[in-house]
């Protein structure tokens, strides 16, 4: 059936049948279309890949019996009801737990929009039997599809599903202009085919929103079903996740917020890392990424102020007086520029990425230009302004000279000369007005340029944590005793402060030493022979024999710590102590990132590193019970700052590099 202004898709008897309930659905369906793929005869059955369709393989979880922490703050934007009365999503979200989809109605892909309205009717029917959830609950569908999706066929479409307690509202926009801010604000990219099918390529999500308006669990096709989904209702109805993390920062965007969630409170019943993107699920496949691209959103926020202003727990910061907003913010853009590469490719940003610590959570070492491998973890900027050794051998002394090495790093950045980066960026107009206006030259040299880069790394300070308030500010209260046993053991029979240092009235958790544990020589002098685990996504790791792996890959570099700095041959495999602050967002860890996880690590220092020749005095076995271990984990995360999510916030804010032109956008 087709239309003469345009063309619409319906299913035939028998892919509704197929549907297993979408019976009423014989006009227009809602769903993302692809428009890669060609279109197919009408009459074929459609080919169902969602789960959503099927019964689960194993029992829903039960409500109540785990918890949704807040991932961020739903977006707003302006809406038609069905009945062409206008209204914002936010007035809509007010006092109920909703779930929102985003449709339209002319979809021909059963596995997304059709998919999220077959959901969205099973909830409607299994909720419509408890009357405890009729005024608790509602279905929002947001349409795609403002030019043909008007209010009255809203109307029309909703009417189908009007015999339900459950409240489904079916929306619409005045315009495209309208749909927009939604779009962004959910981070929903989508494209139009323009040979008259109207096809629109998106993702499919699904998002369960609480009475407060904050977003709790976001379902893509393979993830969405009616029974999962109901679990999570009921478990928000039942209040089970009143102390979980919130957002504070009520002023950002979703698609920011849903970046920088806000580090979440400590507990004693569970280890929880506070990690902007904490990597909680990643074993058994649950995990999803709240990380998004750093584009335009987020909130700017006043760097110079922050880092100039005593911070609880911290020292006053070096360099502090010879900076200026100015060159914060000139320093800030350079950072996020993929300009900076040899191809335009590649930030800084890219190996030091603000919603996981300004480090890389999910590789082991990190990645540059054109996939090339560096063979050391990218250490968190967090607080690097404090550090007078820099790099994991501390080859450098100060942050102004620290930003060439990457930038010059045939495996990071490789840019083939100082001049070459420096031409480059004086060809840029918005740069050279920045750098004649800051420093009297629109020409910048390598001095104004590292001082610019190292300004914005000099004020990521983030301090203040609840350690801070307990130790420093004698709040009694600010750490749980769980903490407070992991801090006496830190300090005491764990030994950790030997070389992670406190000081009476500040701690930096380093003595900026360098020191020999055993982990440079083992990847350096053993033979690695057995099985190794190889995580491909999320829950799915395979153990991979070396030598299949042998023939594919290089062999890892050896890597000689202090020695290729100093050639003294006692500085072998000896690396710099790093701070512990903020550690728990700066997963995986030690200077290979071989350790995934503090556990990991404490268990490490638990068996005495590992032994070899220059095995640093300090490292020794250690008789620390589970429970004792645990508190040590406990205390660790109590040292990450509250001011992490404002720092992550002001970087989504940063113009990005344009890379076809000399403009920022």
């Amino acid at each position: 059936m087709r239309s003469t202004a345009r063309r619409y898709t319906y299913c035939n008897h028998a892919s509704i049948a197929l549907l297993a309930g979408l019976v009423m659905l014989t006009g227009p369906l809602t769903v993302l279309g692809h428009a890669d793929k060609p279109h197919e005869d009408a009459n074929a059955a459609p080919i169902i890949l969602a789960p959503g369709y099927e019964k689960l393989d194993f029992p829903a979880p039960a409500p109540g019996s785990y918890a949704l922490p807040v991932i961020g703050e739903a977006g707003n934007g302006n809406l038609l009801t069905s009945s062409n009365q206008s209204t914002t999503l936010h007035t809509l979200l007010t006092d109920k737990i909703s779930v929102l989809s985003f449709i339209y109605r002319a979809c021909d892909d059963v596995n997304g929009c059709p998919l999220a309205t077959y959901v969205l009717h099973q909830i409607q029917q299994k909720l419509a039997a408890d009357s405890a959830l009729h005024d608790r609950v509602q279905l929002l569908s947001v349409s795609f599809d403002p030019v043909y999706d008007t209010p009255e066929a809203m109307q029309a479409y909703r009417d189908r599903f009007s015999d339900s307690p459950i409240n489904w509202q079916f929306l619409t926009t005045a315009s495209t202009s309208e749909l927009d801010p939604l779009l962004e604000a959910y981070d929903q990219s989508l494209s139009r085919r323009d040979d008259g099918s109207n096809q629109i390529n998106h993702m499919l999500r699904v998002f369960l929103i609480d009475e407060s308006r904050q977003v709790r669990n976001i379902f893509s096709s393979s993830l969405l079903h009616a029974d999962t989904l109901i679990s999570d209702i009921k478990t928000l109805v039942l209040g089970t996740t009143a102390n979980t993390p919130s957002v504070n920062d009520n002023s950002r965007s979703t698609a920011q917020t849903l970046v920088a969630a806000a580090v979440p409170v400590e507990t004693t019943t569970a280890i929880q890392l506070p990690s902007n993107d904490a990597r909680t699920g990643y074993a058994d496949g649950s995990y999803t990424s709240n990380t998004k691209a750093v584009i335009k959103g987020g909130t700017s926020a006043d760097l110079w102020q922050h880092a100039t202003s005593p911070i609880l727990g911290l020292p006053a910061l070096p360099g502090a007086s010879d900076m200026s907003r100015d060159s914060i913010e000139l320093g800030k853009q350079l950072f996020f520029d993929r300009r900076l590469s040899i191809n335009n490719t590649f930030s800084c940003a890219m190996c030091h990425i603000p919603q996981q610590g300004f480090t890389v959570n999910e590789m082991a070492t990190a990645v540059g230009v054109e996939g090339r491998t560096v063979k050391r973890n990218a250490p968190s900027l967090l607080n690097v302004g404090y550090l007078s050794r820099l790099f994991h051998d501390g080859r450098e002394s100060r942050l102004e000279q620290q930003v060439w090495s990457p930038l010059l790093a045939h495996n990071e950045m490789a840019n083939p000369s100082i001049g070459y980066v420096l031409d480059k960026i004086a060809a840029i107009d918005s740069y050279s007005e920045q750098f004649e206006r800051l420093y009297g030259q629109s020409q910048p040299t390598m001095e104004t340029l590292g001082k610019a880069m190292s300004d914005y790394q000099r004020s990521l300070v983030a301090g203040a944590s609840s350690f801070d308030r307990w130790r420093y500010g004698n709040e009694s209260d600010a750490l749980t005793s769980q903490a407070q046993l992991g801090y006496t053991l830190f300090t005491g029979k764990a030994q950790c402060s030997q070389c992670h240092t406190l000081q009476a009235e500040s701690a930096l958790f380093t003595d900026e030493l360098w020191h020999n544990t055993g982990i440079g020589y083992t990847r350096s002098m053993k033979q690695h022979d057995e099985p190794h685990p190889v995580t491909l996504a999320p829950g799915v790791t395979l153990m991979v024999d070396p030598a299949v792996y042998a023939d594919a890959a290089e062999e890892p570099p050896n890597d000689l710590g202090l020695y290729e700095v100093t050639q003294n041959p006692d500085d072998r495999w000896k690396f710099r102590t790093p701070s512990l602050r903020n550690v728990a967002l700066t997963a995986p860890y030690m200077h290979d990132g071989s350790l995934a996880t503090l556990e990991n690590v404490i268990e490490f220092y638990v068996r005495g590193g590992d032994d070899n020749e220059l095995l640093s005095p300090l490292i020794k076995p250690l008789k620390l019970s589970q429970d004792e271990q645990s508190a040590l984990v406990h205390f660790l995360q109590s040292l990450t700052s509250p001011d992490v999510p404002m720092l992550v916030s002001d970087a989504l804010a940063t113009p990005v590099g344009d890379v076809r032109s000399a403009r920022l956008h």
